[in-house]
């Protein structure tokens, strides 16, 4: 992280991050939006993962649940990340020393490498094989519910 501490110490001062650490109104608005977007995430996330493990319209094909959840989720991590970066520039170089940040920004790379590698394939109904269904919806929600808890954590322990 040495390496990086100019790199974030100039994020930190940069005109937008000082107007977002300077202004609750916009703390707080960005926080909304942020949020927002995770309930797409999760939202989208628990759904076809619910469907993929065969809880929920099990009698119905898995690209047909999935189609428009699976949009959700990459809306709601689209506005995740960039409200995300936003809410981060203030407060970099703190940040990033976090533990618990770190593990939040390591599970979040996890979960989205899975998505976008694994899970989406899986999603769409190509496989039919019950585990592989299984475990990805398992799998899904335990990841992205990881990142939900992370990000809590770091807020209430901050």
């Amino acid at each position: 992280m040495t390496m990086l501490a100019p790199f974030f110490a100039r994020l930190q001062s940069s005109g937008v991050a000082t107007t977002i650490g300077q202004s609750q109104l916009l703390t707080g608005l960005l926080s909304s939006i942020h949020l927002l977007g995770l309930a797409l995430l999760v939202g989208g996330t628990l759904v076809s993962s619910l469907r993929l493990l065969g809880v929920i319209l099990p009698d119905r094909p898995v690209a047909e649940v999935t189609g428009a959840p699976g949009r959700g989720i990459v809306i709601g991590l689209v506005i995740s990340v960039v409200s995300g970066l936003l809410l981060f520039a203030p407060r970099a170089s703190t940040a990033v020393q976090n533990g618990i940040f770190q593990v939040k920004m390591l599970l979040l790379s996890a979960a989205a490498l899975f998505y976008f590698a694994f899970y989406r394939n899986v999603a769409r109904g190509g496989d039919d094989a019950r585990l592989r269904l299984r475990f990805t919806g398992a799998l899904g929600i335990v990841l992205w519910f990881g990142v939900v808890l992370a990000g809590c954590a770091f807020i209430l322990l901050e």
